[in-house]
Parts: structure tokens; C-alpha cells; sequence
């Protein structure tokens, strides 16, 4: 496992959906484009949804059901009509668009409602899995903080939530990786950042962060660690 890039899942960083609001998350993109380009051509991403469920890098989606007709893919040499991705997964291909076109991704998703325990052993499963490739392998990390920082969040606003982000915020910073396992569950990506303590632990070799905000309400990080 060469690099992990760390990034935000949210519909508005897509221009195409953002509208108007693009610019205001201009800075947050030109970072995410950063930390995915740090990686090397071959992907697994990591993410949260409704279950546990793997997607390759055949795989083609849309963000329709976000509000634009926009078609990405895990690989270039993807084909065929889009079916339903989760929404790291449209994420991930359209990042790959973004910053590196030739990758390949496998996205691994983890369901929400896995306790610390059972996230951090599927973080060190796919560490396994990963350091049996032959093949340099980077590792990307799509998912967000706490969703309730603002009056207009949409998880509603909780200002203690507010001292939360700043901590997870730090974490992901400094590479603490003992504090991803012990996230409350205000923090919606509270599942994939244990995942990435399994295949990160005891702690990267270095952590870099390259951005963090918090627009709309929702804590967005950006970074990159090497393990």
C-alpha cells in the first residue's frame, strides 16, 4: 500500500451539480484533486452505505439522482448503460476523471451501522488484502464529518458537534490513528475512518493535510498519509 488519500463524498464539490455554489468549494476541489493525484493508478476506495458491497473497476454510474445526467466510470475501460452506485463510488469515478484519468478503482463499501470493533477489523482484512497485490496500490478514503455544524446542515445544528469536527479534523491531520476508532456518531463517516485506522495502524509514516472547511455544515477533510 504506496499512498491513502483522504477525501470529502459530497455532491456539491461536482460542478455540474453544484451550480452557482461551485465556486465557493473551488479550493476544497483543487485539494481533493491534490491528494488523488498523490496516488498510484490502481485504487481501492473506501466509503460508507447501506450494506457491505464491492463495485469494480467495470463499473459505470451516474449522478442523476443527484441532478445531472453525469456518467462516470471506475476505469477507462468501463462500458455499458450506468447502474446504481452508492454515492462514494460516483465520487470516486468522477475524481479519477478529475485527477487521473488512466486509474483504476475497486470500491469497497462498508455499512453504516458497523461498530468500531467490526470496521477496524475490516480495515486490517483489506490491509491484507492490498499488501498481497503485486501491483503499487493506493488506498482512497471518500466520506465526511459531522453533518450538523451550521443552522443549515442537514443533519441539523448541534454547535457541540463543532468541537467534534475540530478533533476529527486534527486526527486526520496528524495521523492519529487511535482516535479514528473511538468517533461518535455525529460524524456520518464514522465507519470508513475506522476502516482506514485498520489499514493505517499503529500510524502512518507522515500525514499531510491539505484542507479542511466546513461548508453547509458539513466537515470536509482533505489529506494524504503514507503508511
Amino acid at each position: 500500500m504506496s499512498t491513502i488519500a483522504i477525501i470529502p463524498s459530497a455532491p456539491v464539490l461536482v460542478p455540474e451539480l453544484a451550480g452557482a455554489a461551485a465556486d465557493e468549494v473551488g479550493e476544497l476541489r483543487a485539494a481533493m484533486v491534490a491528494a488523488v493525484a498523490a496516488l498510484p493508478p490502481r485504487w481501492i476506495v473506501v466509503g460508507v452505505g447501506a450494506a457491505d458491497a464491492v463495485f469494480g473497476p467495470e463499473s459505470v454510474g451516474t449522478f442523476a439522482g443527484f441532478g445531472a445526467d453525469l456518467v462516470v466510470r471506475l476505469s477507462p475501460e468501463a462500458t455499458g448503460p450506468p447502474v446504481e452506485l452508492p454515492l462514494c463510488a460516483l465520487i470516486a469515478g468522477w475524481m479519477r476523471d478529475q485527477a487521473q484519468p488512466d486509474a483504476r478503482a475497486e470500491v469497497h463499501v462498508f455499512a453504516a451501522n458497523h461498530d468500531a470493533d467490526a470496521a477496524l477489523a475490516r480495515g486490517r482484512q483489506l490491509r491484507n488484502e492490498v499488501e498481497q497485490s503485486t501491483e503499487p496500490t493506493g488506498v482512497l478514503v471518500i466520506t465526511d464529518g459531522a453533518n450538523t455544524l451550521t443552522p443549515a446542515a442537514p443533519g441539523g445544528y448541534h454547535p457541540a458537534d463543532i468541537d467534534i469536527q475540530h478533533a476529527l479534523d486534527d486526527a486526520l491531520g496528524c495521523g492519529d490513528v487511535a482516535a479514528l476508532t473511538r468517533l461518535p456518531g455525529q460524524v456520518v463517516g464514522r465507519v470508513a475512518f475506522a476502516v482506514l485506522a485498520g489499514l493505517a495502524e499503529p500510524a502512518p509514516r507522515s500525514a499531510k493535510e491539505l484542507h479542511r472547511a466546513a461548508p453547509y455544515g458539513v466537515g470536509y477533510f482533505a489529506g494524504v498519509w503514507q503508511p
